[in-house]
């Protein structure tokens, strides 16, 4: 005899199973609350920046901040500091994991405890950041708009109850680190560049005409331009013949090394080791190019003092000399990578040594050229050490990085430091750019 399963019978009335927001009108009004309290949030942050606060405000905080806990926090014993910060980091993460496990869990309770957590959480974090004068209504609403855009998108989520209030607690470390360590210093960098050197009256672009045509921020940025042209050529260059040669000779294993180890120094030390390469002095000679010279009866020469290009050519080959070894290694790593049917298919079609570099391994490690290109480069448009340790930008070798840092410290000049910083992140972007939009590339061939 066969069996027959029987199901429970349905209920014509019964409504039909959804989640929050997995309706067509639900997800437009979520849509329509987080836009209206995206555009709120704008205005109150513009009027919390522009708001000029009066003399007679005090500030506004919660007893302490970060600033008051790590001026307590460097009057202690250095034995002490280390586990009262260990404590606090533990305290926090704590708080964090008993919030992602215990408030998406279903309940009037926790229900209560996530809404609790979206308003006060914000709140805390935006009066510990900083003691607001004047402004306090406005931090409020900000902190208080923000919790509850996060609390009624958490609620209309078709994951449930929870989903994005635990996905927002994970992401919050990483979040706050980078808005206050990238994003709100790169807004605030700009905003200074069209204010003059204090900061306090608008100037405009004053500031970028004052790069452009001013001596010393003229031949910084042709400078600049020089290091991320010639500096990531040659180093790739020299790099590549490296891998390809060393690949091939006896000990490879140690001629690598050699070749890779002034990559573990850092700028300052390869600055001064060149530094005495380049000496100059009367007498007996230090530095080994002018040994060379006076030993066959020339005078020494001031390698360093020569303008406007020799001497930022002799601080380019301190850069290149530490950046070598790092093309060698990604490169020679690249070329074996490349199938060896290639080659030896190249080889039976009669092509030379050269013919199949040319066509067959560059075309194979094209990828590791860009990354590595786009690597030093980058390096190189931000190089300080050097240029500081070896002549302090005297003579014509200073660069965007080091001048930008010297506007600022030696003539406390916040408006031409900030408008060179704004500079030097122009000729960084379309690296960047050219990176993430390779990277996207490959994730699509994936």
């Amino acid at each position: 005899m066969s069996q027959v399963t029987v199901e429970p019978p349905v209920k014509a009335d019964a409504p039909p199973v959804t989640t929050h927001g997995a309706d067509p009108k639900g997800r437009t009004i979520t849509r329509t609350v987080v836009v209206v309290g995206f555009v709120l949030l704008v205005a109150l942050a513009l009027l919390l920046v522009f708001t000029t606060p009066t003399e007679e405000s005090a500030r506004v905080t919660i007893g302490f901040s970060l600033n008051s806990f790590f001026l307590f926090l460097g009057g202690l014993h250095p034995l002490m500091q280390i586990p009262l910060i260990l404590l606090v980091f533990g305290a926090v993460v704590g708080i964090i994991l008993v919030l992602i496990e215990y408030a998406p869990r279903p309940g009037r309770g926790y229900f209560i405890l996530r809404l609790a957590a979206c308003l006060v959480i914000p709140v805390l974090a935006f009066l510990l950041l900083r003691p607001y004068a004047n402004a306090v209504l406005y931090v409020v609403a900000i902190a208080l708009l923000v919790g509850a855009l996060l609390f009624f998108a958490d609620y209309r989520s078709r994951q449930g109850a929870g989903y994005l209030f635990q996905l927002a607690l994970f992401m919050a470390p990483a979040s706050i680190m980078l808005i206050l360590g990238l994003i709100y210093p790169a807004i605030s960098t700009i905003f200074k560049s069209f204010f003059d050197k204090t900061g306090a009256e608008f100037v405009g672009l004053e500031n970028y005409y004052w790069v452009f045509t001013n001596p010393v921020g003229t031949s910084s940025v042709i400078n600049t331009i020089l290091w991320a042209l010639l500096a990531p050529t040659i180093s790739v260059v020299i790099g590549l013949a490296y891998a390809v040669f060393i690949d091939r000779a006896r000990g490879e294993k140690f001629l690598k090394v050699l070749v890779f180890m002034p990559v573990a120094i850092s700028f300052v030390g390869a600055g001064i080791i060149w530094k005495f390469m380049y000496d100059a002095r009367q007498g007996d000679q230090v530095g080994l190019l002018n040994a060379i010279l006076t030993s066959f009866g020339a005078d020494p020469v001031q390698w360093l003092a020569i303008k406007p290009i020799v001497n930022t050519l002799m601080l380019l080959v301190v850069f290149i000399w530490t950046q070598t070894g790092f093309a060698m290694v990604i490169l020679s790593a690249a070329i074996k990578a490349v199938p060896i049917e290639q080659m030896e298919a190249a080889e039976l079609d009669g092509t030379n040594a050269w013919q199949r570099f040319r066509n067959v391994t560059v075309p194979g490690i094209r990828s590791s050229l860009i990354v590595v290109l786009t690597t030093i480069t980058i390096a190189s448009l931000k190089v300080y050490d050097i240029v500081a340790v070896m002549t302090g930008g005297r003579d014509e070798t200073s660069v965007l990085g080091f001048e930008m840092v010297n506007q600022q410290q030696r003539f406390q000049s916040y408006g031409h430091s900030s408008a060179l910083a704004v500079v030097l992140f122009l000729f960084v972007l379309p690296l960047i750019v050219y990176n993430a939009r390779a990277m996207a590339k490959q994730r699509e061939i994936r």
